[in-house]
């Protein structure tokens, strides 16, 4: 539950995050194998996502176009990305995520 609360809170408040949150947490503390631990990430995020977007919505906080473009785009990434995630060993998963990590992080620092 706690780590909900946290996840909620850090999507609601920034936007995002919640995977860099859940999986983690969910393979460190948890125990849950890398692969249902991103699986896991994306179906806890969709609902927590749903209530900060309706929140958001209700402020008149959205850009409509950029919204669609990008939920356009995120469709088939999203698609694609589910259907190659057991192509790729955890080894790798970690890897690839770590990286998407730090480089976020330093863009948000430095951007």
């Amino acid at each position: 539950m706690f780590i909900g609360i946290a996840t909620g809170f850090i999507n609601g408040l920034l936007g995002s995050g919640g995977g860099t949150i859940i999986v983690p947490t969910l393979e460190r503390i948890l125990k849950v194998e890398t692969h249902k631990a991103h699986a896991t990430a994306i179906a806890a995020i969709f609902p927590i996502s749903l209530i900060s977007a309706m929140i958001y919505i209700k402020n008149q906080n959205i850009e409509w176009n950029t919204t669609a473009y990008i939920t356009v785009g995120g469709i088939v990434g999203g698609f694609i990305g589910a259907k190659l995630l057991n192509k790729f060993p955890s080894k790798w998963l970690h890897r690839i995520f770590g990286t998407v990590m730090i480089i976020t992080g330093i863009r948000m620092i430095f951007g």
